[in-house]
């Protein structure tokens, strides 16, 4: 039985110290090519470039999710007022943070679909 209460701290430690991490923002990929004018093999690599950027920008907002799961107390009853206000202070961030993600995602992956599309009409002519 004292064998698992070492196995149980370490495993609460590092938990806990994975919710604290900082979340690191991805890059957007460079410039989207231009649908008139690209080659396939420019096309493929953009593709190639927001595929690993969706991938990344979905890593962070489950960062982002990961650490709002941290400040939600399970008994938010015994915390004081300055403290449920802090935590309300640092939840608005953390929502305001996953909402310019999505945003930008959404735009950036926009951009280079609406590219796509332009490539693909022309490659059918």
């Amino acid at each position: 039985m004292k064998a698992w209460i070492p196995l149980t701290l370490s495993l609460a430690f590092a938990v806990a110290a994975h919710a604290q991490t900082t979340c690191t923002y991805p890059h957007a990929p460079g410039a989207t090519p231009d649908g008139n004018t690209a080659t396939r093999d420019q096309m493929i690599a953009a593709k190639h470039d927001f595929d690993r950027y969706n991938t990344e920008m979905n890593s962070y907002l489950d960062c982002l999710k990961l650490q709002s799961d941290a400040l939600t107390p399970k008994d938010p009853s015994k915390l004081t007022p300055d403290e449920k206000k802090k935590m309300a202070d640092q939840q608005n961030i953390l929502i305001q943070k996953n909402n310019a993600a999505v945003d930008e995602l959404q735009t950036a992956v926009g951009r280079f679909n609406d590219q796509l599309k332009i490539f693909l009409a022309k490659s059918k002519k």
